[in-house]
């Protein structure tokens, strides 16, 4: 029975979601049973293009650290963010999301090779807080129930925490940076005058993951929960 239900519950995180956040989880526990080693998983441009080692172009987004306070704070924000996102404004628009994964990824792979960041996991996630925090601009947020403030700081708060506990803010404001490239691409510059829409989401894309037909009994997680934990709940305003 217990099988039975969290299998179900499994089964109701969106797809994007949870084949990132499980790809996550069994990265860390192949290393931590030492399968595998962080060093056949970190990004190291000279092996992907002298000895063909592509593969670290993904592992390096999936690997977190070893099991502890930093992995669990980052695999609680990753899925809670991830899949609000995807239940919330790419709702139905799954190729577009896996695009926007893409496009995300590509760049921090370019400025990874600028600012030799071995491990991208972490700033990916700041990206994805950063264009919910942005879509969701009257969300009041509360933060370990210390700090009152609304979504679009979100980002720059977990940016000051990472600083407290001691870790580099270059990864953050990786994250900061990417989140606000898609964010303007997508949202601001097609409204600017004379704007367009210069992402568009590859026709094979939408072919692989756009389905015409919604499942009746898909339970959204409720976007106006999005913390869902002491550190990130909030509520709209005038809600």
């Amino acid at each position: 029975m217990a099988y039975q239900t969290f299998q179900q519950e499994y089964l109701q995180i969106p797809v994007v979601t949870r084949a990132y956040t499980t790809a996550c989880v069994l990265t860390t526990a192949a290393v931590q049973l030492e399968l595998i080693t962080p060093f056949q998983l970190y990004f190291n441009p000279d092996l992907i293009l002298r000895n063909y080692q592509v593969w670290r172009l993904i592992t390096n987004f999936l690997f977190f650290g070893p099991v502890g306070f930093n992995f669990l704070f980052n695999m609680i924000f990753l899925y809670r963010y991830c899949r609000m996102l995807e239940e919330g404004s790419f709702r139905g628009r799954t190729a577009d999301f896996v695009f926007m994964f893409l496009f995300g990824g590509l760049l921090m792979t370019i400025f990874g090779t600028f600012v030799s960041l071995v491990f991208l996991g972490q700033a990916f996630t700041i990206m994805l807080v950063y264009v919910w925090s942005r879509r969701n601009p009257n969300v009041r947020m509360n933060f370990f129930g210390l700090l009152n403030f609304q979504a679009p700081f979100l980002p720059w708060v977990l940016m000051g925490f990472s600083l407290l506990l001691g870790n580099s803010i270059i990864v953050d404001l990786l994250g900061i940076a990417v989140g606000h490239v898609y964010f303007f691409l997508e949202d601001v510059f097609p409204n600017q005058p004379g704007g367009g829409r210069w992402l568009k989401t590859p026709f094979f894309l939408k072919m692989l993951f756009d389905t015409p037909e919604e499942d009746a009994n898909y339970n959204p997680l409720p976007e106006e929960r999005p913390g869902g934990f002491a550190w990130g709940e909030g509520q709209r305003l005038g809600g």
